[in-house]
């Protein structure tokens, strides 16, 4: 068997314009037509550690296959996260990748960098002698390997040491006991992950047995929250500001309401002159921040700190979705509506998951927070003119079985989805969930 495609190529090279946006590519990935969709992985902190990457062809263009399927996924996701001049763009964030024996050695896997990458294996192609070759291989350079619906770990220790991480289905106690009662004392123990759990009590156990949780599905939707809950001092400064800005107040008025709250003017000036936010100059007042961009950005940025504002409570995960969320649907809109609708969709985006985050009734938020009739009709009903753009969006996060629909009434193709989608998951990598008010 001959092993040889780790080789550098110059293909699907990315041209950047420095915007922040997603680059414009010098060609069409092969295979693009299809829908990238992310299920995240989360340890038991709730804390997003890496992403189950899916593929869903799109009508019309059905690939057949997982080896096409893989090809079109690998190569959409090494043009946007690692291409030659930003390098990786994911930092230490695991990509689960399904494989088969037939898509084991395809040439786009050097595409990507192995300590990121994690293959996920069944047990009848594991048990295939020239698929335990490549996996050898693979394991070398520096790839993990997770073996998917077993029983149990092989028993031949050179065929175990080949698995890093090890699917322990539902997570019950017997199998995820037995699992660790055959590991070998002194070599690397194998992370054990939760793939099938169906609601975040069955979450909460499989936190206590110190296992990773793929959180796909039904999961997909965030963990509801009583609504008992009184809002945060800050997060009603947060709401106060903004109302002042959505009524065009006068900035002194603006910054002496702020002036009440140190932390909070840390946080703002800290978020704004972040290397994510990317302003080029760096901001020392609010007074300051607005002359050199105006309201609307401000708005955009408070939006951001009102989700992060109650992180004694939310969980790192639900914080990071909002956020990836709220990129993810401006990105879309960029160079489709106007400067300010691009913001608008930021915090249509953030506000859909508000309710969630705070622990209170959206009508509540909603009550305090004037938004624009557009913005509500997004977040309520999914409607008016910002509402596709969200529903897209929140299909992608689940299966992305309604992406081609919903992008063709959009106008935007496979490609630009999964470009806004990519850039907004490396996005979130450069805004701190931790530096929360409070």
């Amino acid at each position: 068997m001959r092993f040889d495609f780790f080789r550098r190529q110059s293909e699907g090279a990315v041209v950047h314009d420095g915007s922040g946006a997603p680059p414009r590519s010098r060609g069409d990935a092969p295979g693009q037509a299809g829908y990238l969709s992310a299920t995240p992985l989360l340890d038991p902190q709730k804390q997003a550690i890496g992403y189950r990457l899916a593929w869903c062809a799109a009508p019309g263009g059905e690939a057949a296959g997982t080896a096409a399927h893989l090809r079109a996924l690998v190569a959409c996701v090494a043009m946007h996260l690692n291409d030659r001049k930003t390098g990786w763009r994911l930092g230490r964030t695991a990509l689960f990748l399904d494989i088969d024996a037939d898509s084991l050695l395809l040439d786009e896997l050097q595409s990507l960098p192995p300590e990121n990458v994690v293959l996920c294996v069944g047990p009848e192609d594991f048990a295939q002698p020239d698929v335990q070759g490549a996996l050898l291989f693979l394991r070398e350079q520096g790839y993990g390997v997770m073996l998917c619906r077993s029983q149990a770990l092989p028993i031949e220790a050179e065929l175990r040491a080949l698995v890093t991480h090890f699917d322990v289905g539902s997570g019950a106690a017997d199998i995820v006991a037995e699992v660790r009662g055959a590991q070998v004392p002194g070599t690397a123990p194998v992370r054990l992950i939760a793939t099938q759990i169906a609601n975040w009590e069955e979450f909460a156990a499989c936190a206590a047995r110190r296992l990773e949780i793929f959180v796909g599905g039904a999961m997909a939707a965030p963990q509801l929250k009583k609504t008992d809950q009184v809002l945060q001092p800050e997060s009603l400064l947060i709401m106060r500001l903004m109302q002042m800005i959505r009524r065009n107040d006068d900035v002194r008025e603006i910054e002496s309401a702020l002036k009440h709250d140190a932390v909070l003017t840390y946080q703002l000036l800290r978020h704004i002159n972040s290397p994510a936010i990317g302003v080029g100059v760096e901001i020392h007042s609010l007074r300051h921040a607005v002359s050199m961009l105006g309201y609307s950005p401000l708005f955009r940025w408070l939006s951001l700190l009102l989700a992060t504002s109650n992180a004694r409570t939310a969980s790192p995960y639900l914080m990071k979705q909002a956020i990836l969320r709220g990129r993810f649907v401006e990105l879309m809109g960029q160079g489709m509506l106007a400067a300010g609708d691009a913001d608008n969709l930021f915090v249509v985006g953030m506000f859909s998951l508000i309710d969630q985050l705070l622990g209170v009734p959206m009508e509540e938020v909603l009550a305090k927070v004037q938004l624009t009739e557009s913005v509500q009709q997004a977040i309520l009903a999914r409607g008016g003119i910002y509402g596709p753009f969200l529903a897209l969006a929140e299909t992608c996060e689940r299966d992305a079985r309604d992406a081609a629909r919903l992008s063709e009434a959009l106008f935007l193709s496979a490609e630009q989805v999964n470009a806004a989608h990519l850039w907004a998951m490396a996005w979130t990598q450069g805004v701190n969930t931790s530096e929360a008010p409070g």
